[in-house]
This record gives C-alpha cells, structure tokens and sequence, in this order.
C-alpha cells in the first residue's frame, strides 16, 4: 500500500485525482480551459476574480501571491487543477475571500504541505507546534472553499524521531467560514475549527464535505455545523490494540451555548471493528473552564465506532460524562445503544435547539 505521501506525489496534471489516499489511476492530459466555467484571465468573470495555475496560464502560479493580490474585501480566487504544495495564510485583512478549485470535483484541486507539531522552525527557536503545521491558515471572516483537497501528507512512519505528531490540514479561525464540497486529509489534527480567541466566537459551517484521520482529526473551539459530511478514520500501523483514536475533540468555551453539530452525516473506518471512539473532549491549558460540546444527530455511525463505549476522556480531571455530549436518532452498527449511561440521548424537545439554523443564528450561508 502506498504512503499518501506517495500517492499524492503521483498526482500530476490537470487532472489528477486522489482517492482516499490511494494513488491516482491515471492523469489526464492538461486541459485546454484551465478554470473551467469560471472564465480566464482573458474572459474574467468580475475585477475581482483571480486565478492561479502553476503552468503560467493565470494571473499567479501560486495561490499565496493570488491571496496577496486579493486587497480589500469580496475577492475569489480560482484554483487550477493539480497538487499545490505550499503553506498558505489567509489574513484577517483578506474578508469575504472565496477559493474555488476550477474542477467541479475536490480531488482534482490539492492544496498540502508537510509540517507537523515536532518540525523544527526555520530560525532554530523551537518546533512550529500545532497550529504552526496547518498547511492551511484561514483568519478571515466570511472565507468561503468551495472543491478544495486540505491536506497533510506528514507521516509518523518517516519521523519516528518527533514528539508532536499533530499535523494540521487546516486551522479554521475566521467567523462566517463556509465549506462545500471540499475535502481534509491527514492523520492526528486534521481539520482545527477553531476560533480567533477564547471571547470571539466562530460559525462555521461544512456542506458534504469529507474528513479523514486518527487521533482527535476533528477539533477546536468553534460554533461548526457539519452537514451531510462524510468522516473515515483510518488504520494505524503502528498500534496493534484499540482505540485507535478519535473522530471529534471540542474545546467549545464554557460561555458558548453552541460548539460541534453533526447532522445527517456518516463516520466509516478502515481500521478493525470498534476500534474508534466517537469523541473525546479537549479542554486545554490555555482554558481550564472550556466546557466541551458535540451533538451528534441523524448520522450513520459505522461498525468502526465502539458502540459501547463511544467516547473517551483525554484530561483526568475532565470526563467526558461532565462535557455536553449528546446524540439524537442516529443508526447503524456504532450507534446501538448497548450501555445506556455511555450515550446520552436528546429527546425530541431538547433536539429542536439542535440544529443548524440555531447554532449558525442570523448568519446563512449561501449554498
């Protein structure tokens, strides 16, 4: 089996496609409209769409460069097909910026870097941390991503040598930061939907879009819908017994009635049956009073999640059983309901505060 590193170094071309990590079955030729419907330099669709193709076709060959140019609020920027590899920052400054990769499906448009928690910095100061490995960095309010691969593709395999093996596609802090159809791969740390700071909170929201990971691949401080979105956790070579990690980990703030909502979504798994919890909650050191929270609702959960005991406790001093946990009607082979006590259920009245319109309040994002 090939290391997604791998795989994703097979992808050349315009077309080139990544399929759960596997490598691309072919690459086809590049195409002629690099971007697709959404114009061209020469046929721009407003003054304030940009576009980016490494082959030189656009207006920048780097996504980076294109954000830059983007000064002032409203711009897009149009993404040509094929493996970007680079860090990317999305400033505060850059408000109401939309990406979009030109090919209707998400494969074919990779935006990855390899960093992790453990990488040394540049200057010899320390390692980057966390939040210094997202390959993706969005501060700006009102960001929209739309057929977008997040990725990063660093492997603990290749550095048995590090401590911090988080390894962050993208860390999300923006308000009014929207996905549709966009993809996230990693491993531990996947996709941090976080929040500028502890007193400004962040809606987000994700529309059929996909996550894969191991250890905690969905986290953060956010107020985030996930809607109609498809989580898979992965096998880990280098464990032999469960749990091999865990899909969500909040760090909802404790003055934040609103943290992760999951609806109408599915969790799958490559990894053995029951080998995953469904979450566990993070309250770190920087907020000792984060009061966790995820409700999970109307969701297939796969035989990959331990239905008996679904959630799990990261902190001693913080169990899960005193966070705001909840699920309401969801099935499959990891939502039965074995031990009562390890599941709290919403009734009916307590799942209508439940729901998107509530968590995302005068904000609607445009689909």
């Amino acid at each position: 089996m090939p290391t997604r590193r791998t795989a994703l170094s097979l992808l050349t071309g315009a077309g080139a496609t990544l399929a759960l990590g596997a490598p691309a079955a072919h690459a086809r030729p590049a195409h002629p409209r690099p971007f697709g419907r959404y114009g061209s330099p020469a046929r721009r669709l407003d003054p304030r769409t940009l576009y980016v193709d490494a082959h030189g076709r656009g207006d920048h060959t780097d996504v980076q460069s294109a954000v830059d140019a983007a000064t002032g609020a409203g711009h897009t920027v149009v993404i040509a097909a094929g493996v970007h590899r680079a860090t990317l920052v999305v400033g505060a400054e850059h408000r109401d910026l939309t990406l979009v990769g030109a090919s209707p499906d998400a494969r074919d448009t990779v935006l990855v870097y390899d960093n992790a928690a453990g990488t040394p910095r540049p200057d010899g100061s320390g390692t980057l941390g966390t939040s210094g490995s997202a390959s993706v960095t969005v501060k700006a309010a009102g960001f929209t991503a739309r057929d977008l691969t997040f990725a990063n593709d660093w492997l603990r395999s290749d550095n048995p040598e590090y401590t911090g093996a988080q390894a962050v596609a993208i860390k999300v802090q923006g308000d009014r930061s929207a996905f549709y159809g966009c993809r996230f791969l990693g491993h531990q740390d996947t996709l941090y939907a976080d929040s500028p700071s502890l007193a400004v909170p962040a809606r987000q929201y994700y529309r059929d879009c996909y996550a894969e990971g191991d250890v905690d691949f969905v986290f953060g401080r956010a107020s985030a819908v996930f809607d109609r979105c498809h989580f898979r956790t992965l096998t880990r070579t280098d464990r032999t017994a469960a749990p091999h990690g865990f899909v969500f980990a909040p760090s909802t703030p404790g003055a934040n009635p609103h943290g992760y909502l999951v609806v109408r979504s599915r969790v799958t798994s490559t990894a053995p049956d029951g080998y995953y919890k469904l979450a566990r909650p993070w309250v770190p050191s920087s907020d000792p009073t984060a009061h966790p929270m995820l409700t999970v609702r109307e969701s297939h959960l796969g035989a990959g999640i331990d239905a008996s005991e679904p959630y799990g406790t990261m902190s001693s001093g913080f169990p899960w059983q005193d966070q705001r946990f909840a699920e309401h009607r969801n099935y499959g082979p990891g939502a039965r309901v074995t031990v009562p006590a390890n599941r709290p259920q919403l009734s009916a009245f307590e799942a209508s505060a439940h729901t998107p319109a509530r968590w995302l309040g005068d904000w609607r994002p445009r689909g």
